[in-house]
């Protein structure tokens, strides 16, 4: 398993809750497979590769940090590419990071 760890910073607090119900409703039309026919190629992209999402946010600062997982390196590669050519919201503010890990350890308790 891979992920993919985004942070984004100097995003409007006041937005937070909107950007988060504005994500749940664009994975939930892609788990459902109702994606739009004009959807671009990046969006099937992801349809195909993330397994999992997780959004982290700071509420006082207006930071976001986005982590996708993918099971293979070539899935996250081309997960990758598509999120990089894909334009967040303004409201999320400035992505100031992206980095790519091997997951080593998963445990819940």
């Amino acid at each position: 398993m891979y992920a993919r760890v985004v942070r984004f910073e100097g995003g409007d607090p006041s937005r937070i809750d909107e950007e988060i119900a504005t994500t749940k409703r664009q994975m939930a039309a892609a788990r459902s497979g109702d994606v739009p026919a004009e959807a671009g190629e990046s969006v099937r992209t992801l349809m195909e590769t993330v397994r999992r999402f997780m959004e982290l946010v700071d509420r006082k600062s207006g930071s976001v940090v986005g982590i996708a997982f993918c099971e293979t390196e070539e899935d996250m590669r081309r997960a990758d590419e598509a999120l990089n050519s894909m334009s967040p919201p303004q409201e999320v503010g400035k992505r100031t990071s992206v980095d790519i890990y091997e997951v080593a350890l998963d445990e819940s308790f």
